[in-house]
């Protein structure tokens, strides 16, 4: 039977395909060309890396929405509903034009088998280039070459950062994981590195692709101070900004990258360009990162799932004043470095309270898993386990004293979790 609603047809897509990644643009390129492969924008923008890139697609579009320019984001995963991965100047997608997107995307694809990731995609690419767009700016999905976000000849791209995530599939070391990142820059196009210490691959690959390479901490770097910031370039650029609202001290690094971007690309005007930036740093679009979700103890929730993710909120952590107990609720998936994580954060977490996942996803690790790397990575930690995050989360609350914090993070699919729980 013919998919009817949206969630009818997500249904659909999941159970067509016999892979959940099928790495490739062969197939989503032929299908795309049958779509006529329209342009998207004037301006197209990719953000690819293994952290950050979220919150630099953020950055980017308060930036040039500030500029006045009408903007489209594509992001995933989503954490409440779909329709978050597409939106435009500000709003997302509603159910009718995805149905309409994925109606002409499976009428396009006949035989040709497409994955739930690239349906989204295709429906984002078919979305954009029916609006009278000025920028659009895609997030990678997962590594860069073989994405389908790659699909598209970006004007400008940025690699926020390269560490060890999805392996299997991207190679088991930053130099392997940055060379498949690197795989989406353009020849004589922006390529813009927001990491100080990238790994020689993503270097050597991006020389080989002929990109224009901007590196942070080379090319462009950032001048903190006590109440403000300063982005600097090389070419003598100097901008005085306000502190982006985003927490985190890692949240600099994503800005500066945007700011590159802008600065390399000429999108909007380089005598306002402080203006511009100075307006994104308020309020970009990006919840669950570090996310305040109020209360005493205080409920803050973070995407982060990987070793890298968690020694920024170790670093954030450490940025916080006074000696308050941190209660952590923590969930994962089967194919993330739990050690990693817990060994970063160590013992800035006082108590772990360790949901299990395997309910919400085949992928998902069961609490009792996550115990017993807990005990091997740290082992006098204290812990407890719950069949979900909603129960995690209400054993966190039922623990944690006033003035404490409880920080939830460890998958999309418990920071959603808690969202939910919270907005219920």
């Amino acid at each position: 039977m013919k998919p009817r609603t949206l969630a009818e047809w997500l249904d659909y897509q999941q159970r067509i395909h016999a892979l959940g990644v099928d790495l490739g643009l062969d197939r989503v390129q032929a299908v795309w060309h049958r779509m006529g492969a329209p342009r998207l924008a004037p301006h197209v923008i990719t953000v690819g890396g293994t952290n950050g890139k979220g919150s630099t697609v953020a950055f980017l579009e308060a930036m040039l929405t500030a500029a006045g320019q009408r903007v489209g984001c594509y992001t995933s995963p989503h954490l409440i509903h779909y329709n978050e991965r597409i939106r435009i100047a500000g709003v997302d997608a509603d159910d009718a034009s995805l149905i309409e997107c994925f109606e002409r995307i499976e009428l396009a694809r006949g035989e040709i088998p497409l994955t739930y990731f690239e349906f989204g995609t295709l429906a984002a690419f078919d979305l954009f280039a029916r609006d009278p767009l000025d920028v659009a700016v895609l997030e990678v999905g997962l590594g860069g070459r073989l994405d389908a976000v790659n699909l598209i000849d970006a004007d400008a791209v940025i690699v926020t950062t390269v560490d060890l995530d999805h392996v299997e599939w991207l190679g088991p070391d930053r130099d392997s994981i940055g060379r498949e990142k690197a795989g989406i820059a353009r020849r004589d196009r922006p390529a813009i590195v927001g990491e100080i210490d990238p790994p020689k691959g993503l270097l050597e690959a991006l020389s080989a692709h002929g990109a224009r390479v901007e590196r942070a901490g080379r090319d462009f770097w950032v001048e903190r101070g006590s109440s403000d910031w300063q982005w600097l370039h090389q070419d003598g650029t100097r901008l005085r900004l306000p502190d982006p609202e985003l927490a985190a001290p890692v949240q600099y690094a994503n800005a500066a990258s945007a700011i590159a971007t802008l600065h390399a690309l000429h999108v909007v005007d380089p005598a306002g360009l402080e203006r511009i930036a100075s307006a994104g740093m308020h309020r970009p679009r990006a919840p669950a990162r570090l996310q305040f979700l109020g209360g005493d103890p205080a409920v803050i929730v973070d995407v982060g799932h990987n070793p890298q993710a968690a020694r920024a909120l170790a670093e954030w952590l450490d940025t916080q004043s006074g000696d308050e107990r941190v209660h952590a609720v923590y969930g994962a998936l089967s194919d993330k470095d739990v050690g990693g994580v817990m060994t970063a954060l160590g013992s800035r977490i006082t108590h772990w309270h360790l949901a299990s996942l395997d309910q919400d996803t085949p992928r998902g690790l069961p609490a009792s898993v996550l115990a017993g790397v807990l005990h091997q990575a740290l082992p006098h930690a204290a812990c407890d386990t719950h069949p979900d995050v909603r129960h995690a989360l209400a054993a966190a609350r039922a623990s944690a004293r006033r003035g404490e914090r409880i920080l939830v993070f460890g998958s999309f699919f418990v920071a959603a979790a808690a969202l939910e729980e919270t907005a219920g």
